[in-house]
């Protein structure tokens, strides 16, 4: 009975304290509040608003009363340099990396806002320089994209695979395909050079790119380009024929070496049927070209043109119509219907040059010849093998 009344007297006593708790922190929050300037909210509301050129003067007022307001420093960087002002935002990150109050976790927050900076006023050594320095820290990860990301542009491929490399050990990323890029990247480069030495590190650069991404048209691809170039013209042949296995339209992109392989170990009909074949799933004009081409050297240019004429019935292009126009003058047509191709020539050359474009399926970019990596938005694998119209009356 006693313990009863015990807790009787305890309960109210505990209710009390709590009341009176609540009582200081609710003054304390008011008494702090009270104190931001009114520029805060002001900035506040702008932001709501959407108004950033009037917000980051209302921030700045407040950084000018109270310069100890390091989240309000981070803010106003990332202000400035979404705005295009990096050069603001340089000073406001360095700024707070320079001081000798902020806690460790605030230098590195710090640090990666200043080298993302950097980043967007191309100065890459230093921004290099910055994310570099961010080893070992929370922001690491983060950090290592944005390094191997400057090893992109500067097109430094072997540092590429280094940092993709560690990536994919210590993030558990998916990259095979990226590295796979990079490889060949090399191998290309290699290939530009006459040298046999040159040749042979061009293919050990494509046998690492198949090793990583063996499922991916590009190592296949580049494969047989090698190859080609040294007159192995039965190994090209096996190269394309798995790059035609993993993906037939990028096929058309080796089209008239493809055929021209055939021709030299005297099976252009076996390679003609293929490709046709390929052309027949996934039109191009690549492809389309290279056919009438190769059918013009093997049966003389009217048994081409007659050809041509057939598949553009099935399936109307302009570029066919033209590449139809050039068999017609390279046949030897009379004077009148010379006469008539050449006005039906400047007739379609300006839509013709508008639709052999590549376009990036990502920023758009447009580009006569075909990329891997778009040279806009350095995206990679983001251009489609086909050309704008044949997207476009597959979109139509």
């Amino acid at each position: 009975m006693e313990l009863e009344l015990w807790w009787l007297l305890v309960i109210p006593l505990f209710f009390g304290l709590g009341w009176l708790a609540s009582r200081i922190d609710t003054r304390h929050l008011i008494r702090q509040s009270s104190q931001l300037p009114d520029a805060y909210f002001k900035g506040l509301n702008f932001l709501l608003n959407e108004q950033p050129d009037k917000a980051i003067d209302a921030f700045v007022d407040v950084v000018n009363l109270d310069p100890e307001t390091v989240e309000l420093h981070f803010a106003l960087g990332n202000l400035f340099r979404r705005r295009g002002e990096t050069d603001r935002a340089i000073r406001v990150h360095q700024s707070l990396v320079s001081r000798s109050d902020l806690q460790p976790a605030q230098r590195e927050h710090a640090l990666f806002e200043l080298g993302q900076d950097f980043l967007r006023a191309g100065l890459l050594d230093r921004a290099e320089d910055a994310f570099n320095r961010l080893e070992g820290s929370t922001y690491a990860r983060a950090a290592l994209r944005h390094r191997l990301d400057l090893a992109q542009m500067v097109r430094d491929w072997p540092r590429a695979i280094e940092l993709a490399q560690r990536l994919q050990r210590d993030a558990g990323e998916d990259l095979h395909h990226l590295i796979a890029h990079f490889h060949c990247e090399l191998g290309q480069q290699a290939l530009a050079g006459n040298a046999p030495e040159r040749h042979e590190q061009a293919r050990r650069e494509i046998d690492r790119a198949l090793a990583s991404g063996g499922a991916h048209p590009r190592p296949w691809l580049l494969r047989g380009e090698a190859a080609f170039a040294a007159d192995d013209f039965d190994a090209a042949i096996d190269a394309w024929t798995e790059l035609a296995r993993i993906s037939a339209p990028h096929l058309a992109l080796t089209g008239e070496r493809w055929l021209q392989a055939h021709e030299r170990v005297g099976r252009l009909d076996a390679g003609l049927a293929r490709l046709e074949a390929a052309l027949e799933g996934h039109p191009s004009v690549d492809a389309l070209r290279a056919i009438a081409q190769a059918r013009a050297r093997r049966d003389g240019a009217p048994a081409a043109i007659a050809w041509l004429r057939e598949s553009l019935s099935r399936s109307p292009s302009l570029l066919g119509l033209e590449q139809l126009i050039e068999l017609r003058k390279a046949g030897g047509e009379t004077d009148a219907a010379a006469s008539d191709i050449a006005l039906a020539g400047a007739l379609i050359q300006k839509q013709a040059a508008r639709l052999s474009r590549f376009v990036c399926g990502q920023c758009g970019f447009k580009a006569r010849r075909f990329y891997w990596q778009c040279p806009g938005c350095n995206h990679w694998d983001s251009y489609p093998p086909r050309r704008t119209e044949a997207l476009e009356s597959e979109g139509g």
